[in-house]
């Protein structure tokens, strides 16, 4: 089986506001941690993350506060997208289970692969709840279908040309909106969000988050 595990150098430079495990906390604009950030941190390894169980923090843009657009207790919104056969699939066919939705930045790295293969990795945790979990990213369908076939990943990888479904639901990005957020919503057989979580920094905690909502459904 392929391995999970990727390192790439990156630093960066952060300010705005975060929330970490739900709390806000300010962060004056011009500090600076390049110092402790790696590719492992932006993509798998950091205490700063972002948690919560409802809509998470607005992401601050040159427009002004976007605002969540899908939030806990709605209904799961309709779309269309390609799988990773190029397949058409409505969102509206997976009604009738809990579904596990997860949008990720992109397919190959670190961190997204390591999720990835801690979803496949409990994956009968997730069938013994009836869940069917579904990846999002902006990737093609081709590289969706080189990933999960590279990783083994047992679930549905759609293809969200544009970012249109990331942008329609108002999933926040981070630093500045130049990372692609990494957040998962669970809506329960009805069709209605149970959870939204978001952590860009720590990607196997999805896992235990939501296993922890199933458990409850």
């Amino acid at each position: 089986m392929a391995t999970c595990k990727l390192n790439v150098p990156v630093r960066a430079a952060v300010s705005g506001e975060v929330a970490t495990l739900g709390r806000t906390t300010s962060i004056s604009s011009a500090a600076s941690v390049s110092n402790s950030f790696s590719s492992s941190q932006f993509f798998g390894k950091s205490s700063l993350s972002v948690a919560s169980t409802s809509c998470p923090t607005p992401v601050i843009s040159r427009r002004g506060v976007t605002i969540c657009k899908v939030n806990k207790g709605d209904q799961l919104p309709g779309a269309t997208l390609k799988d990773q056969d190029g397949k058409q699939v409505n969102l509206s066919k997976f009604k009738g289970k809990p579904l596990v939705l997860y949008f990720y930045p992109a397919d190959e790295t670190p961190g997204c692969t390591k999720q990835a293969c801690a979803f496949r990795d409990s994956y009968d945790k997730f069938t013994k709840a009836g869940a069917i979990v579904v990846g999002v990213s902006a990737d093609s369908p081709e590289s969706h279908r080189a990933f999960k076939q590279k990783y083994r990943l047992p679930f549905t990888l759609l293809s969200d040309e544009g970012n249109k479904l990331r942008k329609d639901w108002g999933v926040p990005g981070d630093l500045f909106g130049t990372l692609p957020g990494r957040q998962t919503y669970v809506f329960d057989k009805k069709g209605v969000c149970q959870l939204i979580f978001n952590n860009q920094f720590q990607p196997e905690k999805h896992i235990g988050e939501t296993l922890g909502v199933l458990s409850g459904l």
